[in-house]
């Protein structure tokens, strides 16, 4: 198999890539040549204090890596596959009190109770609030004269309102929980000014809040989720502590990743006009999925490995950090046709823009497709003339496919 035609000392999880583009062409090389493949870091960059980490880029050597936990620990360095060179052990290990962190049988345990959160029944209870809510959001943005952001207009807001929603969240709080989510992953970008300290700290207000509103219904049980996972003894259930991480897990997971899901969606329409005009006269159901997979809002996840083993013919060592890159295997030819289209018809799709399977499958799927589905179905009936005014302006992010701006207007 012939060597990839890499440039030396080239990282896919170098934030200053991620801030002008997902690196699809060298990701091709990769699955081409060899697509499972040391990428050696210095400096301690990452924050992990080690030589670098295996990235894999093949559908079928992600979706095996993710469903084998026994040999792939989420816990053990937790699933984020890069901080910084400033970050501290102490700090990396805190998170693995965070249901992403996890391996079973504790990810077992805290997922089963969580999950009541997300049964069908759930999520369609919160249908009719969500449409409403979208149809709202999109005809307020269509009151604009002129151009608008489309991603503080629209897409940042539906997301937010389904996990307040949920979770019951007040109205008059719910931009606390956008701002401590935003703090807490912009830390790359320096844009936004924030340190990992003051994301630390946004975390820890985020945390605080949860385990209080998870103290009050404890004391006074009401109907809502919350309830449901901290006040049913006899059941099981959260302790405050895990119902504070679970909310931040929420608020990024579901919050961030559906958000820019949206944003690149509307993109992707507004740069495919003939796929844009199809959505609107046909409104076909396997839009949202497409709209995952083109965009992969988590470029990639990492696993540590738990002891010595092989991928992709490569000998991969115990304690080896393994990057699991979704946004190349929702490329792979082996698994879809004409892969860099972008086609809302698209069926099957196998994407793994949810995860690749296993125990850290996405808990939010069902609510994140509803989401999306409902803000696209709004837009198309209030903005159906939508165009682009100017390229979005990425987020500097090591592992978030993100967009801080994507300017649209309503004007013909």
């Amino acid at each position: 198999m012939p060597c990839p035609a890499l440039p030396d000392g080239f990282d896919f999880t170098d934030p200053d890539l991620l801030h002008h583009r997902v690196p699809h062409p060298e990701f091709a090389e990769l699955r081409r040549a060899e697509p499972v493949r040391w990428i050696p870091q210095t400096g301690n960059v990452a924050g992990f204090q080690d030589e670098g980490y295996w990235a894999v880029t093949r559908h079928a050597d992600v979706k095996y890596v993710s469903t084998h936990p026994e040999l792939f620990s989420s816990y053990l360095n937790t699933a984020i596959i890069r901080f910084n060179e400033h970050m501290q052990r102490d700090s990396i290990d805190a998170q693995r009190l965070i249901l992403l962190n996890m391996d079973p049988p504790e990810h077992t345990r805290v997922r089963q109770i969580v999950q009541r959160g997300f049964t069908p029944r759930s999520v369609r209870a919160l249908e009719g609030r969500l449409r409403e809510r979208a149809r709202a959001i999109a005809e307020g943005a269509r009151a604009h004269d002129g151009p608008f952001d489309f991603v503080t207009e629209v897409a940042c807001e539906l997301p937010l309102q389904a996990i307040a929603e949920l979770i019951g969240v007040p109205q008059d709080d719910r931009a606390k929980i956008f701002d401590w989510s935003n703090k807490m992953i912009a830390y790359d970008d320096p844009e936004y000014a924030v340190t990992a300290e003051v994301g630390a700290i946004s975390a820890a207000e985020l945390i605080s809040y949860a385990m209080n509103m998870a103290a009050e219904r404890k004391r006074c049980p009401a109907h809502d989720i919350v309830s449901t996972l901290v006040a049913a003894e006899h059941e099981g259930n959260l302790n405050s502590d895990e119902f504070g991480f679970f909310v931040l897990m929420l608020s990024v997971a579901g919050n961030e990743t559906t958000r820019n899901a949206i944003t690149h969606g509307m993109h992707a329409f507004l740069t495919h006009p003939e796929q844009w005009e199809l959505y609107k006269a046909e409104r076909p159901v396997t839009a949202a999925e497409e709209i995952v997979r083109w965009a992969t809002p988590v470029v990639a996840f990492q696993r540590t490995a738990t002891q010595d083993t092989e991928l992709g013919g490569k000998p991969i060592r115990k304690g080896d950090r393994v990057g699991l890159f979704y946004a190349s295997a929702n490329h792979d030819p082996e698994v879809f046709d004409r892969p860099d289209d972008f086609d809302v018809t698209r069926d099957p799709n196998p994407h793994l823009g949810f995860g690749g399977g296993g125990p850290h499958f996405c808990l939010g799927k069902s609510l994140a497709v509803l989401e999306i589905d409902l803000i696209f179905n709004a837009v198309a009936d209030a903005m159906p003339g939508l165009s682009l005014v100017e390229d979005p302006r990425r987020l500097r992010s090591a592992w978030i496919n993100g967009v801080k701006e994507l300017r649209v207007s309503t004007a013909g």
